[in-house]
């Protein structure tokens, strides 16, 4: 419980998968979470009490990071459960969501959509929070495979996720005189209420997404909550600007 003790955490996107885990793995490090998410307010509230039930601390936060108005709405909770401007250690920006399609299939809706939620909300809300982190802060952002491994079945989704990575890049260099140190985090296939359509209902696709690793299994959120509990802690003060494969080897 030590590693993070002190620290507040704010993870969009933590109701469920893997923002989750984010969440109840910082918080047992020791951090104070704030959970952020969308609509799924049970969901949120479900994620609060497992962190307290584990002697943790974390407390929800509603947003539309996607709509108008969101990122107020995010840190006006934020202030009200911390008092304005308190200081934000650790912040997660995994919130965001998945339309799969080709370029023939995705629409300019479904473009705006994913950019809107995936790429300008991850860029609002690091911009809003920097005033707020501390020098030797951490900026931790889950971007995905898809961005090492060609995946045409979701192309617009894998530009979000460049995107952010070059993001992220930037920005380790710009906030490296505070010590702030800014990374990512790249997912695999996880099994994930997200994936659970296409993941689970077919034992066909379950074990085609195993055999793409090299460790042989599909992913679990935990997997990638321990990448970023990583990151977020002091032992991970010497790396920055870099992006951490969490696929367990997809595609090699």
């Amino acid at each position: 419980m030590a590693a993070l003790r002190g620290r507040t955490a704010l993870v969009t996107g933590a109701s469920r998968g893997i923002g989750r885990a984010i969440a109840e793995r910082l918080a047992a490090d020791g951090a104070l979470v704030a959970v952020g998410y969308a609509r799924d307010e049970a969901a949120a509230k479900d994620t609060v009490a497992a962190v307290e039930a584990g002697g943790g601390r974390a407390f929800a936060v509603r947003a539309e990071l996607g709509a108008p108005g969101g990122v107020d709405e995010l840190f006006a909770g934020v202030d009200r459960e911390l008092g304005p401007g308190a200081p934000i250690d650790i912040l997660v920006n995994n919130a965001g969501i998945t339309l799969r399609g080709t370029i023939e299939e995705i629409t300019p809706e479904d473009y705006d959509e994913m950019f809107a939620v995936n790429t300008r909300a991850a860029f609002l809300v690091t911009r809003r929070a920097l005033p707020r982190i501390p020098d030797g802060g951490r900026i931790v952002t889950v971007t995905s495979g898809v961005t090492r491994i060609a995946f045409p079945e979701a192309i617009a989704y894998a530009m979000t996720k460049g995107a952010l990575e070059t993001f992220t890049l930037a920005l380790a260099k710009h906030l490296g005189p505070r010590a702030i140190t800014v990374n990512n985090v790249a997912p695999g296939i996880v099994d994930t209420d997200m994936n659970a359509g296409w993941l689970r209902g077919d034992g066909a696709a379950w074990a085609a997404a195993a055999g793409r690793a090299a460790l042989g299994r599909v992913g679990r959120p935990d997997d990638v909550a321990g990448v970023v509990a990583f990151l977020a802690s002091d032992d991970a003060g010497w790396v920055t600007g870099v992006t951490v494969d969490a696929t367990g080897g997809s595609d090699l």
